[in-house]
């Protein structure tokens, strides 16, 4: 997250936290990902990909980057 700037970075923490907090809850800006396991947030250009482990409700936080590149 170095990389990011720091109010974008900190946003993006709070929307993490948010749906950690209470992950299957609607939330805004969070897609169920096509054809792999996992969420995508969306957080202006930047994007955060995430899955959900049920039994203990561990929201593991697998990359985190800019739209054009999250996917790669």
């Amino acid at each position: 997250m170095r990389r990011i700037p720091k109010d974008t970075a900190n946003l993006i923490r709070e929307k993490i936290d948010a749906i950690a907090a209470d992950p299957y809850a609607p939330h805004n800006n969070v897609t169920k990902l096509a054809g792999r396991s996992g969420y995508r947030l969306h957080v202006g250009d930047w994007r955060v990909i995430y899955e959900l482990q049920n039994e203990q409700v561990v929201m593991l936080v697998i990359k985190v980057g800019p739209r054009g590149e999250i996917y790669k």
